[in-house]
């Protein structure tokens, strides 16, 4: 296939999936994440309790730019960003191998649901993560056969790891693959001894300072809560299988396992392959120190490794070409069974958000309650009177609660967590500035001895309501119970 023929099935390919990732967009609410990130983001800051700033400044962005907070709107950079994703791992590809090589590693990367689905649209802090550690690779490829020393690709990747670290605190993983190279790359090595890499460090270390600045006025919150799911809690051997189970699962089995392979082939032609020895080094920390943290901590979610198969990508891209070529119509059938079972999970997940069919064989089982928008919420308060008093105090029993809550209701009146574990509600005015006042409590699963138990000692009374009514067009009701308090006495 021609380098040419390869570009334009490349663009059709970014095309079509940015429309369909809009439309996606557009149809589909705010999962749990998404929603307390755009409602908890309005107040724009250096730092948030849960990650670095970028995603929730993408956001509030987008949402400040065209003056919406619907769904499409907030999610309009993170689609934007995956298309660049896309066209950065054709590039790696293009480069580490063959421009059809680059052309398949984009698009296992569109087929792999963690990456095309949930990183691809997503109001999350993966979108611009993945965008920038790509970047940042691409950049240090890039920059390190050129002989003249040019600063130009060492400060872009200075600067895209700046973004990654701006994205998420793992990315120093990734990164920490670049030094790995350059010390294991007898060829390469001399770098270590120029001020390119050292003035790239610098200027990612000026990025991410302000998150550091953030951290040190709001006590270590954000290290320590995101550090702490590394405690050593006990020894786990069955954690690294399963962290592992769960990137395969996130990734899907065949592409996990190919990504996989092409891994092994890179580090079994060890530093002499230049390139392919970047893209393992790059990926391997992320893959082996999540599995690793899990042999003492439950917390590793399988989901965080996957910035580190990013790199796998174009070394799959190269063994698919290689497939393409000998045995041409098992990879389009397999292409093609991929693209259906993303298809009719797509289909069967809309279908169920829409008109919740699983009610019909699972009464009170409502998981798509969390990837709805609660926006009828307004008018059923409304209607109520309850949105009537200027000091109506409305709170959430946990913090994606809260998110949803506050999120449907715009900001106005502001939503409380009544939560100690209120993320970063804790750092907005809280329930501690309320007192005196009566509050409505809201939360799905919420019945009155729980209510009692968690919050009788902080009110004078409590009297239960008539559950909120979420209407939407073609679906049942979904209820919301609804408590009153009486008179908050206190706050832990």
């Amino acid at each position: 296939m021609s380098p040419a023929r390869c570009l334009s099935l490349l663009v059709l390919l970014i095309a079509g999936t940015a429309l369909l990732r809009l439309l996606a967009a557009a149809e589909l609410g705010l999962t749990i994440d998404e929603t307390y990130m755009v409602a908890a983001g309005r107040v724009l800051h250096f730092g948030y309790f849960d990650h670095p700033p970028l995603s929730w400044w993408l956001s509030r962005g987008a949402a400040l730019l065209l003056g919406s907070e619907r769904p499409l709107v907030v999610r309009l950079p993170f689609v934007a960003l995956f298309s660049v994703s896309t066209l950065l791992v054709y590039r790696l590809g293009a480069l580490a191998c063959s421009p059809p090589a680059g052309l398949w590693a984009a698009v296992a990367l569109n087929l792999a649901p963690v990456l095309g689905i949930t990183t691809g649209f997503w109001v999350l802090p993966d979108g611009p993560l993945v965008c920038a550690l790509l970047g940042a690779g691409y950049c240090l490829m890039r920059a390190l056969p050129d002989q003249e020393a040019h600063w130009g690709w060492w400060l872009g990747a200075g600067a895209c790891a700046g973004l990654a670290l701006l994205s998420k605190y793992s990315a120093v993983l990734t990164l920490a693959g670049a030094v790995l190279y350059l010390a294991s790359s007898p060829v390469h090595r001399r770098w270590l001894g120029r001020p390119q890499p050292w003035v790239a460090v610098a200027l990612a270390a000026v990025l991410f300072a302000p998150v550091v600045g953030w951290n040190a006025s709001h006590g270590w919150a954000s290290f320590a809560f995101q550090g702490g799911r590394a405690a050593a809690q006990r020894l786990n051997l069955g954690g690294p299988p399963l962290v592992l189970a769960g990137a395969a699962l996130y990734l899907l089995p065949w592409i996990w396992a190919g990504l996989v392979i092409a891994l092994v082939r890179g580090l079994s032609a060890g530093p002499r392959a230049r390139q392919s020895w970047l893209l393992c080094c790059l990926a391997l920390p992320p893959i082996v120190g999540f599995a690793v943290v899990a042999l003492w901590s439950p917390r590793v979610l399988p989901h965080w490794a996957v910035p580190g198969y990013l790199f796998a990508f174009p070394l799959l891209g190269a063994e698919l070409a290689r497939l393409a070529e000998t045995r041409p119509k098992l990879l389009r059938r397999a292409t093609t069974a991929t693209v259906a079972l993303l298809a009719f999970g797509l289909l069967v997940t809309a279908a169920e958000l829409r008109w919740h069919w699983l009610g019909a064989v699972a009464p009170g089982f409502d998981p798509g309650l969390q990837a709805l928008d609660w926006t009828p919420l307004r008018g059923d308060l409304k209607g109520r009177g309850l949105l009537l008093r200027p000091d109506t105090v409305i709170a959430g029993t946990s913090w994606w609660v809260t998110g949803k809550l506050d999120y449907a209701l715009g900001g106005d009146p502001p939503v409380l967590c009544f939560n100690p574990d209120g993320r970063e509600y804790n750092y907005a005015p809280g329930p501690a500035t309320r007192l005196g006042q009566d509050v409505l409590l809201l939360g799905p699963g919420l019945d009155g001895a729980r209510v009692q138990a968690s919050y009788g000692r902080l009110f004078d009374s409590i009297d239960e309501l008539p559950p909120a009514q979420l209407r939407f067009p073609a679906r049942p009701a979904a209820a919301i119970p609804m408590f009153l308090g009486h008179h908050l006495r206190a706050w832990p």
